[in-house]
């Protein structure tokens, strides 16, 4: 499957205004999408917060690839499918903003919410990426 896209993520903020989320134009307020994830069943919460922008891209692929072997001796021996997305020849970003950040819980309603910005990324122009990234299914389906 070949892929292309232009995609906007919430280039003014999101429809959500309560005490932690408002519109991009409010400082006092965050905005944008935000995605949580957990490392360890009961670890804590890393977090892509204030997620908004426009990127776009033109051959973005999908497959599904057979390996059998351990990659040469780099890794462990692995015989099934993968899920490979071959990477776009080039990305657009225009005023892609986020932040990446520890947190204690997933949402910032949840009671005791305390959450750690670690760095903030603002990227503009033009990206070369190359390769595959490879993702290898656990469990039963």
């Amino acid at each position: 499957m070949y892929l292309s896209g232009d995609i906007s993520i919430n280039e003014m903020g999101g429809p959500i205004e309560n005490g932690y989320f408002g519109r991009c134009d409010d400082a006092g307020k965050k905005c944008g999408a935000r995605l949580a994830y957990r490392l360890k069943e009961d670890g804590g919460w890393m977090v892509l917060d204030e997620i908004r922008g426009n990127f776009a891209f033109e051959g973005l692929t999908l497959r599904v690839r057979s390996i059998d072997s351990g990659f040469a001796g780099d890794g462990e021996a692995f015989n099934g499918d993968v899920v490979e997305i071959g990477l776009p020849d080039t990305v657009r970003y225009n005023d892609v903003r986020f932040k990446i950040a520890g947190s204690n819980t997933p949402r910032p309603t949840d009671p005791g919410f305390q959450q750690t910005d670690i760095f903030a990324v603002e990227m503009q122009g033009d990206v070369i990426m190359e390769g595959n990234l490879l993702v290898f299914p656990t469990g039963n389906p």
